[in-house]
């Protein structure tokens, strides 16, 4: 269990600590063969460049799109496209989200995407061409391993376009940034999400001149439990994005010394003794848990975070807030709130998510919603 859940994480998150590409391009640098046929025949006409600088031949029209192993991007997808009309097929893990999120309520029709196609790293090409895709987006293979995904797709003569999560230096801000100038080159509406991109750099810039403003403040220091399930703990250590949100925040990653997503222990806990702890999405575990000492063999009492009820839960709207997504500039401004809750008391932070949602995805939210966003179900870290 431990091993599966490491290499779907790393697989189809790709959250890794790669720093250069291998293996990306293939034979001369376009599709060939059958690929080459595939895009003809469906009228491709216009080519694009995507994330590992791979180039994709496209139809002039895309009414079918797939998105496999980039779990987040349906959230994107859909503030592009303000609907899930023509997105006909996602990741289980995906769904599981939408079905707990607010995905569901902005854009209904992604209830109706086919799972089938894939479960856990494997990806069934009988299914998905079942699907009739004009092109699948997907998460392409870190630095030295092969890109087994993308080379199914191109022997089926499938259009597919990488976008990378790792090539940013988990920079959650520039991520999400360049997801969207590459779904506006894909999908020909590069001014569907204006101002989004730039608001995430706003939201940066003004929490940083916070931080400046106060150069003397304590960073306190602060623990992610990336996955928290059955005695089996991970975290985010540096080349992982749990590193940016820490430091964007005003906060000291204490698991900075160890490497991408490692595994720990309750005696390293014991021994950084964080100040805060953040629990991501991708865990069913719950503050409560930690602050009543739920956990059978993990005694909780001693860490300075429970015994200051600083144990918190990523929020999850349109998707889990941990890795980039379409809420990503909030979850900057919330994470700056409860790290440094003296600085950024002035800010109503639900105010903030419901002017956000009516700006850009056309939506006010209800007291009900808020209550959903800020306190997800366990079931949301289903994988």
């Amino acid at each position: 269990m431990k091993a599966s859940f490491k290499k779907t994480v790393f697989l189809f998150l790709l959250f890794s600590c790669a720093s250069a590409f291998i293996g990306f391009a293939p034979s001369g640098g376009h599709y060939m063969g059958v690929a080459e046929s595939h895009a003809a025949a469906k009228g491709a006409k216009r080519e694009i460049t995507d994330s590992v600088g791979r180039k994709v031949l496209l139809p002039d029209e895309i009414n079918r799109v797939v998105i496999s192993s980039i779990w987040p991007l349906p959230s994107v997808y859909c503030l592009f496209e303000g609907s899930a009309k023509k997105l006909v097929g996602i990741h289980p893990a995906s769904m599981s989200a939408a079905q707990n999120s607010m995905l569901a309520r902005v854009a209904p029709d992604i209830l109706k995407a086919s799972t089938s196609f894939t479960k856990g790293n494997d990806i069934n090409i009988e299914e998905l061409l079942k699907l009739r895709p004009d092109v699948v987006f997907y998460a392409p293979a870190s630095d030295g391993e092969t890109d087994a995904e993308y080379e199914q797709f191109k022997a089926a003569g499938i259009p597919a376009v990488a976008f990378s999560t790792f090539k940013w230096d988990f920079n959650c801000v520039e991520t999400f940034e360049n997801w969207v100038k590459l779904l506006g080159e894909v999908l020909q509406r590069q001014d569907e999400a204006a101002g989004i991109a730039d608001y995430g750099h706003e939201a940066y810039d003004g929490i940083q001149k916070v931080f400046a403003a106060n150069s003397g403040m304590k960073r306190p220091k602060v623990l992610i439990l990336f996955e928290y399930k059955d005695g089996f703990i991970t975290t985010s250590g540096s080349n992982f994005f749990g590193q940016y949100w820490i430091e964007a925040s005003g906060g000291v990653n204490v698991a900075s010394g160890l490497s991408g997503m490692p595994e720990i222990n309750m005696e390293q806990i014991y021994k950084w003794d964080p100040d805060i702890i953040f629990i991501t999405n991708f865990s069913p575990a719950l503050p409560e848990d930690l602050l009543q000492n739920k956990v059978e063999g993990h005694d909780w009492r001693g860490v300075s975070a429970v015994k200051n009820g600083k144990v918190y839960k990523f929020p999850l709207g349109m998707y889990r807030w941990f890795p980039p997504s379409s809420d990503t500039p909030l979850a900057l401004k919330w994470l700056a709130q409860k790290t440094h809750p003296d600085l950024f008391e002035g800010m109503d932070i639900e105010k903030e998510v419901r002017d956000y949602y009516e700006r850009f995805y056309k939506v006010k939210l209800t007291d009900d919603d808020i209550y959903k966003i800020f306190h997800p179900a366990r079931e949301a870290s289903q994988l």
